[in-house]
């Protein structure tokens, strides 16, 4: 069994969770110490040991809630940053009034930030912003009025906790890309290992089927044609990887044009955009020739549906009307204003008046299947057809409608 490449997902801000589960119960500590060693000032110190027992034992239980990003609820973020704002407000009620004038710190000291910081690490710098705003509102009624120090503070916290937010943020979106290039980077190793199995057995075989076909004639030259559209359509799929998972139905006797494409594909989301080089990649054949862009060139999925359902329906005009030996050329064309595609064939061409004469016997397959859809899409549909020389529809759907 083949060795498959495995990719590993690495989570850059996973650190910073680690330092803030850390920083948690050191700053509870650091709180509980620094009220120990000015317990004789407070008026009411009854109300501190209270709420500081309350603060280090939600501490120590919600370790597991600061692991990472999921474990860490919104609901819990607001209850710890109530507790937060609670200890600083009960601040002027426990302690002396003259040691808050003077700069003392509040019941939860730099446990506060800690609460701050887990807002930053969740959402990022807007989340961070609204933390420290609380924060800040409550350190002014602490006070009873902005002191530089008070204001010094507030700028510390709020300051750090923005610019963390804003590194969390960076962080996880050069993770996402990251993760992503590594992804396609795997999917390509395993795309060119498949095409070299692939060329080395099958396409060899199909080329084989091909040629004896042709040479003998006949019921096989039948055979080696089929061999011959099958060997091109799986060419284009180990080679870009655009064929989606598809069962292709052709009518024999209309010759090597795709009649039909039944896509196994789940439910799309209609506001997403395709990429309309998937959606015509399975159209090619030994008969019909794909030109495209290098590049994605993404329209909005029902747009992209309904013009590759045009380009199915010129293409099943070519294969009813110009024969069974007719090639067929499909030009995509990705502008800034407009998506073209040209749909060309060296049939025999259509006779002056013969589209306005099927138009009145009720055949309606140009006008409605090809120039309706694109009427619909806001775009346009011009034919041009030269007998003896061939047909061209080219067909242009605008950005932006």
């Amino acid at each position: 069994m083949a060795k498959r490449e495995r990719v590993v997902r690495m989570s850059v801000e996973q650190p910073l969770w680690r330092a803030l589960a850390a920083y948690r119960p050191l700053t509870a500590v650091y709180a509980v110490l620094l009220f120990a060693s000015s317990y004789h000032h407070f008026v009411r110190p009854w109300l501190a040991v209270g709420y500081l027992a309350v603060l280090t034992g939600w501490t120590l239980a919600t370790l597991p809630k600061v692991a990472g990003a999921a474990a860490c609820t919104r609901r819990f973020l607001g209850a710890d940053l109530a507790l937060a704002l609670a200890g600083i407000l009960l601040t002027p009620l426990a302690d002396a009034h003259d040691r808050i004038a003077a700069g003392g710190s509040t019941l939860p000291s730099i446990w506060t930030a800690g609460s701050v910081l887990a807002f930053a690490l969740k959402g990022g710098w807007r989340w961070a912003c609204f933390a420290s705003s609380f924060v800040a509102v409550a350190n002014v009624v602490e006070r009873g009025a902005p002191t530089q120090d008070t204001v010094h503070n507030v700028l510390l916290v709020w300051v750090a906790s923005v610019a963390i937010g804003y590194v969390v943020q960076v962080a996880r979106a050069s993770e996402e890309t990251l993760a992503r290039a590594l992804e396609i980077e795997a999917a390509t190793r395993e795309r060119e290992r498949l095409a070299r199995d692939i060329h080395d057995g099958v396409l060899q075989v199909l080329a084989m089927v091909q040629r004896r076909g042709t040479a003998l004639g006949g019921e096989a030259a039948e055979l080696g044609r089929m061999a011959g559209e099958q060997e091109i359509a799986l060419r284009t799929l180990v080679s870009t990887g655009l064929v989606p998972t598809s069962r292709i139905s052709r009518d024999a006797a209309r010759g090597a044009l795709v009649s039909a494409v039944e896509e196994a594909e789940p439910e799309q989301d209609e506001s997403a955009e395709l990429d309309l080089r998937a959606l015509l990649a399975p159209h090619a054949g030994s008969r019909v020739s794909l030109a495209e862009p290098g590049a994605p060139v993404l329209l909005p999925a029902p747009a992209a549906r309904e013009l590759a359902a045009a380009t199915l329906a010129a293409l099943d005009n070519v294969a009813r009307h110009a024969g069974e030996r007719a090639h067929a050329w499909i030009l995509v064309e990705d502008e800034p204003a407009a998506v073209i595609v040209t749909v060309r064939d060296d049939g025999p061409g259509i006779p002056a008046g013969r589209l306005a004469e099927a138009e009145g016997e009720g055949r309606l397959g140009v006008a409605q299947s090809i120039r309706g859809r694109l009427r619909d899409l806001g775009g346009t549909a011009d034919l041009v057809s030269v007998p003896g020389q061939g047909t061209e529809v080219e067909l242009r759907v605008p950005r932006g409608r």
